[in-house]
């Protein structure tokens, strides 16, 4: 069972942390690209707080966003601000989930998120801090997958699998990391089973779209495509 109290203090610590890398950048760096294409690091940065925003809404019942092109439009304006305007911006926001996440609540209860997804309460706090994690992550300036807290990408990777399961255009595929640690996942497609092996954070970056896969090893068949998240 998803434990929010626990989710709400692994969040903030990852939030600490990536306050504190974002308070070192200066104009120049956040003009500079991340790691995601066409996204500099202050686009990042706007998303995050947005992000922030957002799943305050979610959790007080409100739409996630307006809409996708309100969604890409504010990150857009956000991206250009100065240094003290992102990390203002970046803490206040983050504040703003955490006084949402303290309000009275049934954790039980079911929420819609962007594209009509929907999950309970009590996961938003965790999707919170994959965003968090990994986006720090993208930025580029020193936090690599292989610095996330081995909690977190176990979990991550359990929950990226828990997406793409049953998926049509992927074939059935078993995750098994170097610490004998195994999650399954696809198994709409024809093919397989595939096997797929490699360091947790190896396996966290190709199911995030974040590494290629090729220094996984494949058993049973060619390497998964995964669709985009």
């Amino acid at each position: 069972m998803t434990d929010h109290a626990h989710d709400l203090a692994a969040l903030r610590e990852a939030t600490d942390r990536l306050l504190g890398a974002t308070g070192e950048l200066d104009a120049a760096a956040l003009s500079e690209p991340s790691r995601l294409p066409g996204w500099s690091r202050g686009h990042v940065i706007a998303h995050l707080s947005r992000n922030a925003d957002a799943l305050a809404n979610v959790l007080r019942g409100l739409p996630m966003y307006a809409d996708s092109e309100t969604r890409d439009r504010d990150i857009e304006r956000d991206a250009h601000r100065s240094p003290a305007q992102q990390q203002t911006d970046l803490t206040a926001s983050a504040a703003g989930f955490v006084e949402a996440a303290a309000e009275p609540a049934d954790w039980s209860r079911a929420v819609t998120l962007r594209n009509g997804v929907t999950d309970t309460a009590s996961r938003v706090p965790f999707r919170r801090r994959g965003e968090v994690e990994l986006h720090h992550v993208d930025l580029g300036i020193g936090y690599e997958l292989e610095d996330l807290p081995d909690e977190f990408t176990a979990r991550e990777i359990g929950f990226l699998a828990e997406r793409f399961a049953g998926h049509p255009e992927v074939a059935p595929t078993s995750l098994a990391d170097d610490t004998g640690r195994v999650w399954t996942t696809g198994g709409g497609a024809e093919g397989g089973p595939v096997t797929v092996r490699g360091t947790a954070s190896g396996l966290l970056g190709w199911l995030s779209g974040r590494r290629d896969g090729a220094a996984l090893t494949v058993e049973g068949g060619p390497l998964p495509a995964l669709p985009p998240l």
